[in-house]
């Protein structure tokens, strides 16, 4: 039977973690390994200058005093005999979208099991002035859970999955919308003007042919995005290439040949 990883940044009595495990019961042996605190917003943080200790609170089921990220190592290492064939992290308590996947502590516990070679999903939940239903896009997760250890998915692959406010509609595979943040996407009001701009900036950057996470989101779809290792920026790399050999022959500098 598979194994499954579970941890989160909302701590581990948080109501998301709960469903997520209720959720997937079945697919796999489940383990998890969840900060003792909200550690929201801590990026990919890591634990450098004190102890991390891992308490045992019930079967399978460890909290760690350290950041998301720490919890994926230190299940790896301390907790569990092999790799699991799966990592998730969430539901977390609010979206991460465009800009905001940066931040998110959420999405770096996911990030920090793709880089090691194990396939990761973070799953992220919007809402809005009313109170948040983590149970709307569980059967969505477990779906895709299921999906992925079934293809036996590639160990590099890491899926950031957000699940709208309303009556879901379906599924989109989106692209991160680097827009400005709104902190609960689903109650943008779409005909003020922060819902303008957003609109006009998702129909700037429709150039890929992919929808951007936030509008997926904002148009009741369940956004999937599938998020690369590599940051390079490579329509800027072949502008340096054409601007540093002119600088290095105007300043006189050593070490042209180095230019790649």
């Amino acid at each position: 039977m598979a194994l499954i990883l579970l941890t989160n940044d909302d701590g581990m009595e948080a109501e998301g973690l709960r469903i997520l495990e209720e959720c997937i019961e079945g697919l796999g042996d489940i383990a998890v390994v969840a900060p003792d605190r909200e550690r929201s917003a801590v990026s990919h943080s890591l634990t450098l200058r004190s102890p991390l200790e891992g308490r045992l609170v019930r079967d399978r089921h460890y909290t760690l005093n350290g950041t998301p990220a720490d919890c994926v190592i230190f299940a790896l290492a301390n907790v569990l005999i092999s790799p699991p064939d799966l990592v998730i992290s969430g539901i977390n308590h609010g979206a991460n979208l465009g800009d905001d996947i940066m931040y998110s502590g959420t999405v770096a516990a996911a990030r920090e099991a793709s880089h090691r070679g194990i396939p990761a999903l973070a799953v992220s939940q919007a809402y809005d002035e009313t109170p948040i239903r983590f149970d709307k896009g569980a059967k969505y997760v477990r779906m895709l859970v299921r999906t992925m250890l079934e293809q036996k998915s590639d160990g590099g692959i890491c899926l950031n999955m957000n699940i709208p406010v309303r009556r879901i509609r379906g599924m989109k595979i989106t692209r991160q919308g680097c827009a400005f943040h709104f902190p609960h996407f689903n109650s943008l009001d779409r005909n003020g003007p922060a819902g303008n701009k957003a609109i006009e900036n998702a129909e700037d950057r429709r150039k890929s042919g992919i929808l951007p996470d936030y509008e997926a989101i904002m148009n009741s779809y369940v956004s999937i995005t599938p998020l690369q290792r590599d940051q390079t920026d490579y329509d800027t790399v072949e502008s340096l290439r054409k601007v540093v050999p002119r600088l290095v022959r105007r300043f006189r500098l050593p070490g042209m040949g180095l230019i790649g």
